[in-house]
């Protein structure tokens, strides 16, 4: 195929600055084409969403004295006054086989490199265009730890649950494994319990503060029929199985002390049937939606006929959708002097998590944020998404996530698929560096940094079983985990070593007393690494191709910490791997060694500034190492 023009958007000296643009915020582009072509000209054609916007022309800069057998041709992308999601591709006018024609060059679907396509096939580039925004450095520098409350620690000291509800199961030991009681219809008919509570968070912030944990995101607390409270019942009250709200601002002070936030779960897009609101069973003394037209809550809800079907979350009757732009249930949530938001926040927390984000209207969100900044302009809003949040597409509508206006942070999903997907040989390494490199052009600069890099959720398998219940691959996604850009998301038990598949699996019961205590050493000890070290919490990144598929590598950078920079390195194989890696004639003439889990076998052997590392099976090593921003490594033949 002919290869007429060249083009990579990950490399600056071809587009800059890399990756997003804030509105207004122009950026140059160059490319280069082959000589031997007779080229008329290159435009630039710019779209937002499939809406034409800009054709730019780029213009030949080389000079007739340039030495390789390329011609340069650069022009600027002017600054985009709405934030919003914009494409572009090039279109190449020249002449072959003496027809004139204009060949389209949009993107290649492996890298950040351009080739030539159909204009039917055409694949253009993204640029995300943000309004500025910043997120707190609190949340962007910390250590998250998602704490399942019912499962985590009950802090009675008769260790019995408290105020358990009717016609429900409660385990008779704290290690009995989680399962549902059925029907045959498959409904269930019987919530279960263990027993976890607020006074257990509050009687393990001792063992989160040596974890070195800054962060607690709980899962819902609101009172609700269910051990997972995702069936709100009441958002303005503590289900009392978890305690109350005496015990609740208890926590928040005393986490507070320790250096820890607290983030709650918003689950806005549904409430419970069984709830004060909907009121189906009439367990409540209000007057529901579901038992009068009339109720005050009738609007918060869309019937087909009433009161028997209605629409719900994912066809789970006991979920009635909610309505959340009628303008009862955004006061009732948002505004009102009470609201929700208000009532939670002024309380001392932190920050939410909405729940199913993609199901929740774009305009809420913005009142959310907008109204959770008022309250407290040092909280943080985090979304649900669970695939690229800069280009989602939900129910038919584009989102607008990250263009500054909605979510600090989202759920990084696509962080654990992809180290996951190279860990049990999926992907190459090669392959690993480019999804990274992906999410890291699309998303602003903060929002990546704001990225919860999580390995296990209540809705996955925990990691230590999707990796086939190996400890070492799990301690290479740990250490990715910890050393990469963005925040660390420890889904409460990974560190213990806990396994589980999917619900109710992998909502077992953090085993106190019979910790995996060499893994929760690991983890403290990385962060406790992570923590000390600034370009890891918040410098910069450049990925390293290690020309080995089974060794993946990058560069945590700080440009005004030199003595801070680090390399990481992974081998993900059965076997010792040995890579080469030059690295600019500017930096140490050594790499000093930070971490290796391992103290034998160790080789580093260096020429003309190319180092040969030895990386042994199943292992990785951490060095120091300076580093300035152009050139920081490149691929070298072994």
């Amino acid at each position: 195929m002919r290869n007429i023009l060249s083009y990579n958007s990950w490399d600056e000296s071809f587009k800059a600055p890399f990756g997003a643009l804030k509105t207004n915020e122009s950026a140059r582009i160059k490319v280069k084409v082959d000589r031997g072509y007779d080229i008329d000209k290159i435009s630039l054609i710019i779209f937002k969403e499939e809406e034409f916007i800009d054709k730019v022309e780029l213009y030949n800069v080389s000079s007739i004295s340039d030495e390789d057998n390329n011609t340069e041709y650069e022009g600027n992308i002017s600054g985009f006054k709405e934030a919003g999601l914009y494409n572009y591709y090039f279109e190449v006018a020249t002449i072959i086989d003496g027809n004139y024609v204009n060949i389209p060059y949009g993107k290649s679907i492996k890298n950040g490199e351009t080739c030539e396509y159909n204009y039917e096939n055409l694949n253009k580039y993204q640029i995300t265009v943000y309004e500025d925004f910043k997120v707190p450095e609190w949340y962007k520098e910390g250590i998250l730890y998602h704490v399942f409350v019912d499962r985590f620690s009950n802090g009675n000291r008769n260790e019995k649950p408290s105020n358990p509800k009717e016609n429900s199961f409660i385990y008779g030991n704290w290690t009995d494994t989680p399962m549902y009681i059925k029907d045959s219809n498959g409904d269930i008919i019987r919530w279960d319990f263990h027993g976890g509570n607020l006074k257990g968070v509050i009687n393990k912030l001792g063992y989160l503060k040596k974890l070195g944990v800054s962060i607690i995101y709980l899962s819902p607390i609101f009172e609700a029929s269910s051990n997972h409270k995702y069936d709100t019942g009441d958002y303005k009250k503590i289900d009392p199985m978890f305690g109350d709200e005496e015990i609740f601002k208890e926590l928040i002070d005393k986490a507070s002390k320790r250096g820890i936030s607290i983030i709650l779960d918003g689950v806005f897009s549904h409430t419970g049937a069984d709830s004060k609101y909907f009121n189906k069973f009439g367990r409540y003394d209000t007057v529901g939606a579901y038992q009068s037209s009339e109720s005050p809550y009738s609007s918060w809800y869309s019937f087909a006929e009433f009161p028997q079907k209605y629409k719900c979350w994912w066809d789970i009757d006991a979920l009635p959708n909610t309505n959340e732009l009628a303008p009862t249930f955004k006061d009732y949530i948002i505004h009102d002097e009470d609201s929700v938001l208000k009532k939670w926040t002024s309380l001392g927390v932190k920050g939410w998590r909405l729940d199913v984000a993609d199901e929740l209207p774009t305009q809420f969100i913005r009142e959310f944020k907008e109204e959770l900044r008022n309250v407290d302009k040092d909280t943080i809003l985090v979304g649900e998404v669970w695939e690229d949040a800069s280009n989602k597409v939900s129910y038919g509508e584009r989102r607008s996530y990250l263009l500054g206006q909605e979510l600090d942070s989202v759920m990084g999903y696509p962080f654990r698929k992809n180290i996951v997907s190279f860990l049990t040989g999926e992907v190459s390494s090669e392959e690993l560096n480019n999804s990274y490199m992906q999410t890291k052009e699309n998303y602003p600069q903060e929002s990546f940094k704001s990225n919860l890099n999580l390995l296990g959720t209540h809705d996955v398998n925990r990691i230590k079983t999707e990796l086939g219940e190996d400890r070492d691959l799990m301690k290479l996604a740990v250490t990715t985990q910890m050393m990469f850009e963005g925040v660390p998301y420890i889904y409460y038990g990974d560190e213990a070593g806990l396994s589980g598949k999917t619900d109710p699996d992998n909502r077992r019961t953090y085993p106190w007393k019979n910790e995996d205590e060499d893994m929760i050493d690991f983890y403290r000890h990385l962060i406790g690494a992570r923590n000390r070290n600034q370009a890891i919490v918040s410098g910069n990144t450049k990925f390293v191709y290690t020309n080995n598929s089974e060794v993946f590598g990058f560069v945590r950078y700080n440009d005004n910490k030199d003595d801070d920079n680090v390399l990481v390195l992974l081998n993900r194989s059965n076997k010792n791997q040995n890579i080469k890696i030059h690295l600019d004639a500017n930096m140490l003439d050594e790499l000093d060694i930070v971490y290796s889990p391992r103290k034998y076998g160790l080789s580093i052997e260096k020429e003309d500034n190319i180092f040969d590392i030895n990386v042994e099976a199943k292992s990785f090593r951490l060095f120091s190492v300076k580093v300035k921003e152009e050139n920081i490594a490149e691929e070298v033949n072994a």
